[in-house]
C-alpha cells in the first residue's frame, strides 16, 4: 500500500517521534521509499501502481505500453510515462524500478488511456493505438508512407499481428490533437489501407 509522510504521521501520532519512528521503520524494511513523502508497504509490489503517484498526473505509455501489448519484441526494463506541461523528462531511479516521464500534448492526455484498478491500487496506462502514437509523437519527423513502414517493421519492430487489430476511429480521432507530422502519416496510412504496401 502507498503511504505518504502525512499518513504515516497521523498513524504514527501516539509515538513519541513519529519521524524516528519512520526511520525505524524504513531500516527495518516495514516500508519503502519511492521518493520524497512517498512510502511503499509491499517490495514485491508491481512497479505499475507506483508510476502516477511518483509523478502526476501521468500515464504508462512509449516503449512500456508497447510491450505490454506485444507490439515491440523487447522486454522493457523502465517505466516509460506520458505526462504533460512538465517541459522537461523527468527520471527517478527507485529500488521498485526505473520511471521515466515525458510530456504529450496537453490537448490529447485524457484520451485513450484506461485506468485499471487491481489489489488495492489503480494505474493509468494508454491504449495500445494511443501508446504507438505518443511513440511516435516524440521520434524525429519522417516524410511519407515508405518511411513510416520502416520506421514501424525495421526499427522499432512492430508486431504487424497486433497492428491489424488497431482501433482506426481512434487513431484518426487523436490524429489532429498531436500536431505531429509522425501521427498524421501514421492515420493516413492506415485509413487507406496502405500498412503492406
Amino acid at each position: 500500500m502507498i503511504k505518504t509522510y502525512a499518513v504515516l504521521i497521523e498513524e504514527l501520532k501516539e509515538y513519541k517521534n513519529p519521524k524516528t519512528k519512520i526511520q525505524r521503520m524504513v531500516n527495518n524494511k516495514e516500508i519503502y521509499p519511492i521518493a520524497k513523502g512517498l512510502y511503499e508497504t509491499d517490495i514485491n509490489v508491481n512497479p505499475f501502481y507506483l508510476a502516477d503517484p511518483l509523478y502526476s498526473p501521468s500515464y504508462i505509455s512509449f516503449e512500456t505500453a508497447l510491450s505490454y501489448y506485444d507490439l515491440i519484441p523487447e522486454r522493457v526494463y523502465a517505466i516509460t510515462n506520458a505526462s504533460f506541461d512538465k517541459k522537461k523528462k523527468k527520471q527517478y531511479n527507485t529500488i521498485f524500478g526505473l520511471y521515466t516521464y515525458q510530456d504529450v500534448p496537453k490537448d490529447v492526455f485524457t484520451y485513450g488511456v484506461e485506468i485499471i484498478s487491481e489489489n488495492g491500487y489503480t494505474y493509468k496506462i494508454a491504449k495500445k493505438e494511443k501508446a504507438l502514437l505518443d511513440m511516435l509523437y516524440k521520434l524525429k519527423p519522417i516524410n511519407n508512407i515508405k518511411e513510416m513502414r520502416e520506421l514501424l517493421f525495421e526499427n522499432l519492430r512492430i508486431n504487424e499481428i497486433v497492428l491489424d487489430s488497431f482501433d482506426k476511429k481512434l487513431v484518426n480521432d487523436l490524429s489532429d490533437l498531436y500536431h505531429s507530422k509522425n501521427v498524421s502519416v501514421f492515420d493516413n496510412m492506415l485509413r487507406r489501407g496502405k500498412i503492406y504496401d
